[in-house]
């Protein structure tokens, strides 16, 4: 009988490479997970960093610290990543050669509490805790403000937020037992008194004709306050 060395060739061929796929496989699985890579996408300023993001990635329930590739779930990670109130986005992959990597997305502050209680309010309305490592540059509120109870602060917060006079100049948000809202300016000492968020808009565009008007007679530092809670009109006080 004539032996087909050709067939015996390929055999053994496939059988090698079965072998080198599966030990290459298993060894891959069982690679210690090393420090994940972390990337923050957006903003420059970190509220977080790159430590901070490995702590509570080996911190949860199916940390890292010396798992192997094939008992990682991703999901898992990604969901304490996005737990932290600092994370609006999270997510986690895992490359072919074991390595993890982490892109953090961040919450915005466009208020900062500082009442009682000190932290954030972002820009989607949420709490957001204060961070060692930055402090953002973001109108302070004072007066009686509740964690659970943010709305109209996020509101005129968001206001300020996206409008560039305002941005440049307003540095405090004051709400009042009845939640009236008013603000105050970097550069004068009066009270702009708003009272309710009702035809906001219209009220900071009579704002702005006030201050323009008072600018250019420079009479702009012989007010106490400035009263904007009637709709046509903008009523001032003097020193």
């Amino acid at each position: 009988m004539r032996v087909n060395y050709g067939y015996i060739k390929v055999l053994v061929l496939l059988v090698i490479v079965g072998f080198l796929y599966a030990f290459t496989n298993a060894r891959n699985k069982s690679r210690v997970i090393a420090k994940p890579k972390v990337e923050f996408v957006g903003s420059d300023n970190l509220f977080l960093t790159q430590d901070n993001v490995s702590k509570l990635l080996i911190q949860n329930p199916s940390g890292l610290n010396n798992d192997k590739k094939d008992i990682i779930d991703l999901n898992v990670l990604e969901s304490a990543l996005n737990s932290n109130p600092m994370v609006k986005n999270a997510e986690v992959f895992m490359s072919v050669n074991g390595e993890l990597s982490a892109e953090i997305e961040q919450k915005r502050p466009i208020a900062r509490v500082h009442t009682n209680a000190s932290y954030y309010v972002d820009d989607e309305g949420s709490y957001m805790p204060l961070s060692e490592n930055y402090s953002a540059r973001v109108p302070l509120v004072t007066g009686t403000v509740y964690k659970t109870k943010l709305d109209k602060i996020y509101k005129i917060a968001r206001v300020v937020d996206e409008d560039e006079f305002l941005k440049q100049h307003v540095i405090e948000i004051h709400q009042d037992a009845s939640q009236n809202i008013s603000l105050r300016l970097r550069k004068y000492d009066f009270s702009i008194k708003i009272g309710s968020l009702n035809k906001l808009q219209k009220k900071i565009n009579n704002f702005k004709a006030f201050y323009k008007k008072a600018i250019k007679d420079k009479t702009i530092n012989t007010y106490s306050s400035v009263n904007l809670r009637f709709d046509n009109q903008v009523i001032c006080t003097k020193k």
